[in-house]
């Protein structure tokens, strides 16, 4: 069919055979970045804000353990990542990281809602969705090159003749095969997007847990797009109307056994905190104290009214957080915020005690080990540099990406006369950001003091070696 269209006459068959190979070798090249130029390829570059918070993050893993186990990615479990957006948005672009705004936690009331949201985003890793998707954006984009050499060779046979109208028309032709290509594409994803939520209902199902949740999600997702909706095309979207996704899994939702499973209590609670101090943490003081006024004495109220003094107040909210403290004496997260009130107010040593406090309760989390050496380091202390320096290093064998904690160790190895060490820590904080001139600058620095073949010297000579990959800027 190809050879018999007007394009023959203009593009020989060698030549258009040429054009489509190097079409297909363009596609190939985008699609292996596809997943990841929606919006990661961002976040390597820094411009998706992450957050990071260990009591919520430690919730999340525990939405997420189950349902890892009952998709069978448990071996290779996800990171997920706090982005700090208050939309309610959640996307994953590989089989290893899942990121979820802030807002997810913000707006669902209650956990079944999140972990449906969880549910949905493993049902695209474990149907290899991801991978899947390179070949169908390929085979969209190959449908757009075709039609675009045929509208192409129409275009140039109506401008040979003389005939405008002619002309016209195969531009025409050329942007519709665009627009098929795309739709072709959008649609395969809109059945990618049903699949992954028939997953999530067996994953709700396998572990026991209520889809209602997840129903709930998609009835305020429809209601948002009320309006929109009456003027959106169906078929240029890459997702279902959440109307037709709520329709599509009311049935199957309601046939669970675990339909009217009640919420579990602790993790309410836990889910209830972590509102309350992601409210407080991204909002005013004075937007949280409308949101939780003196008259609510729930537990996450005090919590949020806490954060808000210590946001407004400093050091001076300390008496405030030792009442939350009393509440509950054994919750880490309290300690945790009694430290970074501290610390922020311009007394780290008074700092490092609640740090230690938090570290009681939990001693392998690697966020709080930062705050301590964060504590140790700003108390200005010759005498606390040496452990600063080990409990820095713990940190970052916990959680390598932390560009504070490799900042905080370049001061300790800097006040210890450790130029060397100083550099490199430093040239890892700033691959961590993303800054790679100028981790290379200060790894080839450290290279010239440290010796030659050592386990120092070969990192920094990683990182002056490093090439970032070549992604394409796109949005």
């Amino acid at each position: 069919m190809l050879l018999s269209s007007p394009a023959s006459a203009f593009f020989p068959k060698q030549s258009l055979l040429r054009l489509l190979r190097k079409a297909v070798a363009i596609v190939c090249s985008l699609a292996i970045v596809l997943p990841m130029v929606v919006v990661p390829a961002n976040a390597q570059r820094g411009k998706i804000p992450i957050v990071r918070d260990a009591e919520t993050e430690a919730l999340l893993k525990d939405y997420a353990k189950p349902i890892f186990k009952a998709a069978g990615i448990a071996h290779s479990e996800p990171e997920i990542i706090l982005v700090n957006n208050k939309s309610f948005n959640a996307f994953v672009p590989d089989s290893r990281r899942m990121f979820i705004n802030i807002g997810v936690l913000m707006e669902a009331e209650a956990p079944s809602e999140v972990i449906g949201v969880i549910a949905h985003e493993t049902g695209h890793i474990a149907g290899r969705h991801l991978v899947r998707l390179r070949a169908a954006a390929a085979n969209a984009q190959i449908i757009a090159v075709i039609g675009m050499l045929l509208g192409a060779g129409a275009a140039a046979a109506g401008a040979a003749s003389g005939s405008g109208q002619a002309a016209s028309g195969g531009a025409a032709a050329a942007l519709g095969a665009t627009s098929v290509g795309k739709r072709s594409l959008l649609s395969y994803q809109r059945g990618e997007e049903a699949a992954a939520d028939r997953a999530a209902l067996k994953y709700l199902n396998a572990t026991g847990q209520s889809p209602r949740g997840m129903l709930k999600t998609f009835q305020r997702m429809s209601e948002q797009q009320l309006f929109s909706r009456q003027y959106a095309d169906p078929y240029a979207q890459s997702h279902p109307m959440a109307q037709e996704r709520y329709n599509g899994l009311l049935n199957q939702a309601q046939k669970s056994k675990y339909f009217n499973q009640p919420e579990d209590y602790v993790l309410q609670y836990r889910h209830d905190q972590v509102r309350a101090k992601l409210f407080a943490f991204s909002s005013h003081p004075s937007a949280t104290l409308r949101a939780f006024p003196r008259s609510d004495k729930s537990p996450a109220a005090q919590y949020a009214r806490a954060i808000a003094a210590m946001k407004s107040r400093g050091k001076g909210a300390v008496k405030e957080i030792d009442t939350l403290i009393r509440t509950q004496p054994n919750n880490p997260y309290y300690y945790e915020l009694k430290g970074q009130a501290l610390l922020e107010g311009g007394d780290p040593k008074r700092a490092i005690a609640p740090f230690r406090k938090a570290l009681s309760f939990k001693p392998n989390e690697p966020q709080f080990l930062v705050w301590l050496g964060y504590a140790l380091v700003g108390a200005n202390n010759p005498a606390y540099l040496p452990e600063a320096e080990r409990v820095l290093k713990k940190a970052i064998q916990r959680d390598s990406n932390s560009g504070v904690a490799y900042g905080q160790l370049a001061i300790a190895h800097g006040r210890q006369g450790e130029r060397a060490e100083a550099d490199l820590a430093t040239a890892k904080g700033l691959m961590v950001r993303g800054d790679f001139d100028a981790a290379k600058r200060y790894a080839a620095r450290a290279q010239k003091s440290l010796k030659r073949g050592s386990p120092a010297w070969v990192q920094a000579d990683d990182i002056v070696a490093y090439k970032p990959p070549d992604l394409p800027n796109r949005r």
